[in-house]
């Protein structure tokens, strides 16, 4: 492992943590809307990141660890999602939590799909 590879995935993890934190400020609630909405946006900015960098040079390795690596993979949050599961699940909420893993396990890789296929071409 590189150090500038590192280094890059360390400074794209504070901002992409600190922007997990601000959106679960601003999105408070019983239902963790918030990690879904970050499961979602991060799924399609990854998805039309990895899009971008396939067909654009400009798009570097450096760019993908710093942004794709380090700030989408702290922003988004699987150990988020599975806790919410299982305090909904504690607190009886069946049908929510139920609703929520769905919606994270279709709406994300439909959001990454959409942001990987459509908007390069729509870039372009």
């Amino acid at each position: 492992m590189e150090p500038k590879s590192l280094l890059l995935v360390a400074a794209g993890g504070a901002f992409g943590a600190a922007a997990r934190y601000a959106v679960s400020e601003w999105i408070p609630g019983e239902f963790p809307w918030s990690t879904l909405a970050v499961n979602i946006i991060g799924s399609f900015l990854l998805g039309v990141l990895i899009a971008m960098a396939l067909i654009n040079e400009q798009i570097t390795p450096e760019i993908v660890l710093l942004v794709g690596t380090g700030a989408l993979g702290a922003f988004t949050t699987m150990s988020t999602l599975s806790v919410d599961v299982i305090q909904l699940f504690d607190t009886g909420d069946k049908i929510p939590a139920i609703t929520y893993i769905m919606a994270n396990f279709t709406l994300c890789p439909l959001f990454a799909f959409i942001g990987w296929r459509y908007i390069p071409m729509i870039i372009s």
